[in-house]
């Protein structure tokens, strides 16, 4: 991952670089991963983000087709 600097403001560099980093979900991850998970609790917590996933997508489809 790559922010260049311009005009020596790092200040709007380094908020560029927090931006694409929270988009790729780089702290997300890090904080996962601070405590050991077991592999149970992990399943279920990924199932149930498929599930918000999937209930997002639908939530957002049905509002462009104005059913909602």
């Amino acid at each position: 991952m790559q922010v260049s600097v311009r005009d020596n403001n790092v200040e709007q560099a380094l908020r560029a670089l927090k931006k694409k980093l929270q988009r790729e979900g780089v702290f997300r991850e890090m904080k996962l991963k601070q405590h050991f998970e077991k592999p149970s609790v992990k399943k279920a917590r990924e199932q149930a983000e498929a599930v918000r996933r999937a209930r997002k997508l639908a939530r957002k489809k049905a509002q462009r087709e104005g059913m909602v």
